[in-house]
Parts: structure tokens; C-alpha cells; sequence
């Protein structure tokens, strides 16, 4: 077994308890709340306002992840390999102050404090499925606002294709920068056409509250029709370019990781099938891996993007 299937010992032992709590809830009144319902604020973190999202495929009608789930069962290599690892590292990442750097080729280069970012644009609050390589996937209440609002205000040039996104590297804060796992600083990209899509979203919380530490805070990328190592966490960093970005994974292993990193059933991993999936949450007797859906179920509105492309090459 590998360590990525390994459920953590906190959630099973979360889940253990909500299925004591299953029984107790059939003895309940009609009308009782279900202990399925996710509250919309956890009351972990602060809680950041947002209005609900009307943009077209911006709102999944699949049940949340849990809070709990969610936020202790990670992908963020800094703090560790296991899943588990973040939620128990990632206290020792400094959010505050914060600022992100965005230049390259714009007509109006400029450092965005945390605070200004903030206040760039209204807060929508997104769920989005989230589908990792590995084979496992969750569904996010995230909150922010498209990328795009930030692009247009610093006015890429006629010469950026590409939009590079680099990730905080802190020997200090975050104990496995320096390991040999990948390449420091975590760098990420898209082409720019797929930045500005409007379901590319700058996240700067999840479940109506910041986010947590392990989960990328303070702000961080989410584009949901592409695996999660896509979505640079902990951005310190945004760069526009002419020619395609070298990324963490795929400088690591090519063969492996492809630039795109479209959700695609068709394409597998070297290591892992891609055509099925495991929702985070469900790992009843009786629970079936589900099948993965192609561009993770954003297909109709983002599927334009790649028309005539080679999606076995261009993977």
C-alpha cells in the first residue's frame, strides 16, 4: 500500500464518530438537521464574506467535503510527503505581512499587499470539485474571485502567452524546502488564455472562512478542470511570459506530469489510472470508486480551450 492511500488517523477517527452519530440522528425528531449538513462556517479560522457565485458551472451540486477532511488531508510538499503531513507542519507558515509580486510582460507591473488584493474584487463564494492525480478528489466551497480581475489590472502585453505562478520557499517556515523531492522555489503555469478563463479562481479562503495554513493560505490558485498540483498554494509571485514556464512536476518527471495536466479518464498516470476516482469521505463498505469525468466535469465550458488539440500529446 502506498502512503498516499493511507487514510490519517484523525480522520478516520472523525468519521468513526459521525457514524455513531448516524445512529443517534435515525432516533431524532423528523425535521432534525442532518449530520450530513456542512455548516458553512466551521468556526476554525476567521470568517471572510462572500456572495454565492452565479457564473455557469462555478456552483457543483455534489455534497461538500467535510471540513475536517478536507483540511487534513493534503498535497503541500513543503510541509512533508504523507497526507497528513501539512496539517500537522504547516503552523509554522507566516501568512502575515504578505504581498505578491506581479510583473513580467504588463504595461503596469505592481506588488499587491494581501490587504490589496483583498479588496481588488468582490468575493464570490465557488464549489468546485477538486481531483488530484493520485486517484482521490473532494468537493470545495472555495471563496474568491476570478483570476481575470487581477490580469486586467496590470494589462498583459501583446507577447504574454503564459502566466508563471511561484510559490513561497522558506527553509525557515517550511521544513522540506531544500529536500530533493522537486525543484525550490514550487513554480506553476497556464497559458494565458486559460488564466483568464473565469472559472480560474484566486482563493483566499474555503467552507466561509480563510485558509487554513495546509491548505495554501494566504492565497492560492484553484482551476478545477486540471489536477490539483496545479493550483500553486502559498503564491508569492505571478509572471507573464512568451514562452511556456518550466513547472515543479513536470521538471521532475516529464514523462509523468505533463504541462496541461487536464483531468482526462483516457490518460493515465505511469503509477495510477486515471478513469475512476475516490471522493475523500466516502470509504463505506458498500462506497464505489466513482468515474472520473473528462476535464473533471467542466467540459462544457471550458472544453473550447483545447479544441484541436492532441490531448494524448499535450497531456
Amino acid at each position: 500500500m502506498r502512503a498516499s492511500e493511507i487514510t490519517p488517523r484523525s480522520v478516520y477517527e472523525d468519521r468513526r464518530r459521525l457514524l455513531q452519530g448516524l445512529g443517534a440522528a435515525a432516533l431524532g425528531a423528523i425535521g432534525a438537521p442532518s449530520v450530513w449538513s456542512q455548516p458553512s462556517r466551521p468556526g476554525v479560522l476567521a470568517p471572510l464574506d462572500a456572495r454565492k457565485s452565479t457564473l455557469a458551472g462555478a456552483v457543483s451540486m455534489d455534497k461538500p467535503t467535510r471540513y475536517q477532511d478536507a483540511s487534513s488531508y493534503n498535497n503541500f510538499y513543503e510541509f512533508g510527503t504523507d497526507k497528513a503531513d501539512p496539517a500537522r507542519n504547516a503552523h509554522t507558515l507566516k501568512t502575515t505581512p504578505w504581498s505578491v509580486e506581479v510583473g513580467g510582460l504588463v504595461k503596469k507591473p505592481t506588488t499587491f499587499g494581501l490587504d490589496d488584493l483583498l479588496k481588488l474584487s468582490p468575493m464570490e463564494e465557488r464549489v468546485y470539485r477538486l481531483r488530484c492525480v493520485e486517484g482521490w478528489s473532494m468537493v470545495i466551497p472555495w471563496v474568491g474571485y476570478s483570476l481575470a480581475e487581477l490580469i486586467k489590472r496590470v494589462e498583459p502585453l501583446g507577447s504574454a502567452k503564459y502566466v508563471e505562478f511561484v510559490t513561497l520557499a522558506d527553509p525557515k517556515t517550511m521544513p522540506f524546502v531544500g529536500s530533493r523531492t522537486l525543484d525550490w522555489p514550487y513554480a506553476e503555469g497556464l497559458r494565458l488564455d486559460e488564466a483568464r478563463h473565469p472559472l480560474t479562481l484566486l482563493a483566499f479562503g474555503m467552507y466561509g472562512e480563510v485558509l487554513p495554513n495546509q491548505s495554501g493560505a494566504p492565497v492560492r490558485l484553484v482551476v478545477p478542470w486540471k489536477y490539483g498540483f496545479k493550483s500553486a498554494k502559498s503564491i508569492v509571485k505571478i509572471r507573464f511570459t512568451e514562452n511556456q514556464p518550466g513547472t515543479a512536476w513536470n521538471k521532475a518527471a516529464a514523462n509523468e506530469y505533463g504541462f496541461y495536466s487536464n483531468v482526462n479518464p483516457k490518460v493515465d498516470h505511469p503509477r495510477w489510472s486515471q478513469a475512476t476516482e475516490r471522493r475523500i469521505g466516502e470509504d463505506g463498505l458498500f462506497d464505489k470508486r466513482r468515474k472520473t469525468l473528462m476535464f473533471n466535469g467542466y467540459e462544457a465550458e471550458v472544453g473550447q480551450l483545447y479544441a484541436g488539440m492532441d490531448l494524448q500529446k499535450f497531456y
